[in-house]
C-alpha cells in the first residue's frame, strides 16, 4: 500500500507514537509522518504509507495553519502549559484589541526565533531537551521564520487566541511568548490545534477510531490519498512513453523549454505521477531525478 493518510492527531500521543501505532494497523514499517506535533497539540498531521515516505521531505517543507491560545500572567520552562511555571505577573489589565494588533504587526513577515530549550533541536549532536532535562543550558541558534497571517480571533479574561499561516520550523510557543513579552507579561502557550498542513485540512483527516474500524473491514487502503496530493505546491510536466522509460530508468533529460514554477517539480505520464526532478546543479541545461516512484508499486 502506498499513500498518504490524513491523520487527525489526537492529545496525548506524540507523533512517534502515531507512526508507530500506523506502523501496526497497516502491518508495515514503512512509515513516516510529516512534521513533528508535541503531545499536547492535536491537528492535521500527513503520515506517508509505502512508496509515500520518498516524498516526506516536500511534505514537511509546506505551510501550516494553527489555532493557539495564548495565556498572559506566567511563563513556563516548556513554553506550554505542561511546563513548570518560572515566572509570574499579575494580569491586572488585559490590553485592548487596538494594542494586541499594534503588537502582532512586529511579527507578521519575517522574524527571528530562539528555539526553545524543550525542542528537538540539535547543539553539538545532542537535543536541546537533553541538555534541558540535564538542567544545563547551551547557546541556541537564531533561525528565521516566516508568519505569513498572524490574525487575532478575540480574548477572554487573560487568554488571546490566534490563527498562525508559518512557514516550516516555526515555534509557535515561542511565539506566545515573544508576543506575551511585546505586551509587557510573561505568557505561555496554553492551547494549540493545527488545522492544516501544505493542501491538508481538517476536513480531510480520519482519527484512530476511524482507521481500527476500517482495519476491521479490511479496507484500510481506502483511507490512503494519492502521493501527487501531498505535493500539490509542486509544478508538474507531462511526458511521452519514450521519455517516461527515461524516467522510470533515472535518467537525466534535456530541460523542457517550457516555464516551471517551481524546481523541483513532478513528471507525469497519462496523468500518474513518474518522479520528482530538479534542474541539474551542474549544468542547467539539463534537469536530474530525485525520486523515482515504479508505476503500479
Amino acid at each position: 500500500m502506498n499513500g498518504i493518510l490524513p491523520l487527525w492527531k489526537p492529545k496525548g500521543m506524540t507523533s512517534h507514537d502515531c507512526v508507530a501505532k500506523i506502523r501496526r494497523l497497516y502491518q508495515t514499517k514503512k512509515v513516516g509522518h510529516t512534521g513533528t506535533l508535541d503531545p499536547g497539540v492535536e491537528g492535521v498531521l500527513p503520515i506517508c504509507i509505502g512508496q509515500a515516505t520518498k516524498i516526506v521531505p516536500y511534505l514537511t517543507n509546506t505551510e501550516k495553519v494553527y489555532i493557539a491560545e495564548l495565556s498572559l500572567g506566567s511563563s513556563t520552562d516548556t513554553e506550554d502549559a505542561s511546563g513548570k511555571v518560572i515566572n509570574q505577573k499579575q494580569v491586572n489589565y488585559v490590553p485592548s484589541n487596538e494594542e494586541i494588533e499594534t503588537v502582532l504587526k512586529q511579527f507578521r513577515g519575517q522574524i527571528i526565533q530562539i528555539p526553545p530549550m524543550y525542542s528537538a533541536v540539535k547543539v553539538n549532536g545532542r537535543k536541546l531537551y537533553e541538555y534541558a532535562r540535564a538542567n544545563k543550558t547551551v547557546e541556541r541558534p537564531k533561525r528565521k521564520v516566516s508568519i505569513h497571517q498572524l490574525q487575532l480571533l478575540g480574548t477572554a479574561d487573560n487568554r488571546i487566541n490566534l490563527k498562525i499561516v508559518c512557514s516550516k520550523g516555526t515555534y509557535i510557543r515561542t511565539l506566545c511568548v515573544d508576543i506575551g513579552e511585546a505586551l509587557g507579561y510573561p505568557a505561555h502557550m496554553s492551547d494549540l490545534v493545527r488545522t492544516k498542513t501544505g493542501s491538508f485540512m481538517r476536513e480531510d483527516t480520519v482519527t484512530f477510531e476511524q482507521i481500527e474500524t476500517k482495519v476491521e473491514e479490511q479496507k484500510q487502503a481506502e483511507l490512503l490519498l494519492p502521493m501527487i496530493e501531498g505535493l500539490s505546491h509542486l509544478d508538474y510536466y507531462s511526458v511521452d512513453e519514450d521519455t517516461c522509460k527515461k524516467v522510470l530508468f533515472g535518467q537525466k533529460l534535456k530541460k523542457p523549454m517550457i516555464n516551471l514554477k517551481t524546481d523541483p517539480f513532478i513528471i507525469l505520464y497519462q496523468k500518474e505521477m513518474l518522479a520528482i526532478y530538479q534542474t541539474h546543479p551542474e549544468n542547467a541545461d539539463q534537469i536530474k531525478p530525485v525520486r523515482v516512484f515504479p508505476l503500479n508499486d
